[in-house]
C-alpha cells in the first residue's frame, strides 16, 4: 500500500546543517508556512497559534538573542563555546520561524465554555504541535529543511522587546530553516508491541 501522506511525512527529519540555498523566495516560502498553519486543526477553531516568519538579519538576531541570553546560562567559557556553535548551525539557515500561543483566545474560551475550561491550555499545545508539524512537512515537501528549538522561557522577553510582540502572545518553540548541507542520521523507532495496542 502506498501513501502520499506517509511518505511525506517520512520526509520530515531534523536537519541541523543548515544554508541559505534554497530555490524559494521569502515570499514564496512565507505562502507555504502561512498556509500550512492556516489548515491545521485547532479545538473549536479556536486558532490559537500565532507565527513570526523571519529571513536575513531579522532571522539571525533571533539566534544573537539566544546566544547572548545563554552566555549566562552555561557553566563555562568551554561549554559556552559548544553552545555557540550549535547556535551557528540555526543562524547559518535562511529564515527563522517563532512560534506563539494568543494566551486571550485560551482565556476566552475558558471562559465561555466553562464546561471545558480545564482542557483548553492542552488543546492550544495540541494546536501548536499539529501547526508545527505540517509547517515542518510542508517545508520537507518543497526540499527544505529544519529542525524545532526551545529556548523559550529564557528569551521570551528579549524576543518580544525585539520584535514587538503582544504581550498575549506566548513564545512556545523557535523553527530555523534552510537548505539542506547534510542528511539527517538514522532514525531508530521502538518496537511497535510496546507502542501500539489493535484490536479487531
Amino acid at each position: 500500500m502506498s501513501n502520499s501522506v506517509i511518505n511525506d511525512l517520512k520526509k520530515r527529519r531534523s536537519i541541523y546543517a543548515l544554508g541559505e540555498d534554497v530555490k524559494q523566495s521569502p515570499a514564496e516560502l512565507a505562502t507555504v508556512i502561512k498556509d500550512a498553519i492556516k489548515h491545521s486543526p485547532t479545538a473549536f477553531n479556536s486558532q490559537t497559534v500565532r507565527a513570526v516568519i523571519l529571513f536575513g538579519d531579522k532571522s539571525n538576531k533571533v539566534w544573537d538573542i539566544v546566544e547572548k541570553r545563554l552566555e549566562s546560562e552555561v557553566p563555562n567559557e568551554e561549554a559556552f563555546k559548544k553552545t555557540q556553535e550549535k547556535i551557528a548551525t540555526f543562524r547559518a539557515g535562511f529564515g527563522t520561524i517563532l512560534y506563539f500561543t494568543d494566551t486571550d483566545v485560551v482565556k476566552n474560551l475558558e471562559e465561555n465554555f466553562p464546561l471545558y475550561a480545564a482542557n483548553f491550555q492542552d488543546w492550544s499545545e495540541q494546536a501548536i504541535g499539529g501547526a508545527q508539524q505540517a509547517v515542518w512537512v510542508a517545508l520537507a515537501n518543497e526540499g527544505v529543511g529544519a529542525s524545532l528549538q526551545h529556548y523559550n522561557p529564557l528569551i521570551d522577553e528579549m524576543i518580544a522587546k525585539e520584535f514587538n510582540i503582544p504581550a498575549n502572545w506566548k513564545l512556545r518553540a523557535q523553527m530555523p530553516f534552510g537548505s539542506i548541507e547534510a542528511p539527517a542520521g538514522e532514525k531508530e523507532f521502538m518496537a511497535d508491541e510496546d507502542r501500539f495496542r489493535v484490536e479487531e
